[in-house]
């Protein structure tokens, strides 16, 4: 019998999958930015297994130099702006598991505090992501930045803060990584950097990205 290669199986996969997202699930937001994902998958074949996978909201999806940045690490990016920890649950059947990553990397959290999610609630949703990883892919090591702390949403630092300490502590006892970029994107007066941001002073600019790649990079392994 002809063995038909994994790319082919896994875009059919994912093809599959992919109307349920908008058919079968209660919230449908971002449906089609994951049907893109199959879209460009099914065009171009799926990305090599074993690579880094970058998820998250749109500090992940706008890092357009991501595969420059790391040149020699296969890297895939599936952010898509605006989204939750709850929405990496909701599509990890089309987002995380199809890819087999070796590593992922996830930037979230704050658009769910800016939300008006609590802290436990946002924890509780990370506590099940990093579960699902574990039974699904139990070979994958799981990284999370911090959030960042950005001057268009200042006022939320407490909340932010708490999160990330929990954060922090929860991925120590697990085994996973926690990227701190909240202490190194802060100026010598305390606030936010604002040199590193774009207009609307939540996203970053080139420079932001930049520092990140310094930061980011050293936790790739």
């Amino acid at each position: 019998m002809t063995r038909l290669p994994r790319t082919f199986l896994g875009v059919l996969a994912l093809l599959a999958l992919a109307p349920a997202v908008t058919l079968a699930q209660t919230d449908t937001a971002f449906a089609d930015e994951v049907l893109a994902f199959a879209t460009a998958d099914a065009r171009e074949g799926l990305p090599p297994a074993n690579a880094v996978l970058f998820t998250g909201s749109s500090s992940i999806r706008l890092w357009q130099t991501l595969g420059e940045d790391f040149a020699g690490t296969a890297v895939i990016n599936r952010g898509f702006g605006g989204s939750q920890i709850k929405h990496l649950i909701q599509y990890f059947d089309r987002i995380v598991r199809p890819y087999a990553p070796r590593r992922i990397i996830v930037y979230s959290a704050t658009n769910d505090i800016s939300a008006g999610r609590s802290v436990d609630e946002v924890m509780a949703d990370w506590a099940t992501f990093c579960g699902m990883v574990r039974g699904a892919l139990p070979g994958t090591s799981i990284a999370l930045i911090s959030i960042a702390p950005n001057p268009a949403r200042w006022a939320q630092r407490e909340a932010q803060q708490a999160f990330n300490a929990r954060a922090a502590a929860y991925n120590a006892r697990q085994g996973h990584d926690f990227i701190d970029v909240w202490t190194p994107m802060l100026g010598d007066d305390g606030l936010p950097s604002r040199d590193i941001y774009v207009a609307d002073q939540l996203h970053m600019n080139a420079a932001g990205y930049e520092m990140w790649r310094g930061i980011v990079g050293a936790h790739l392994e």
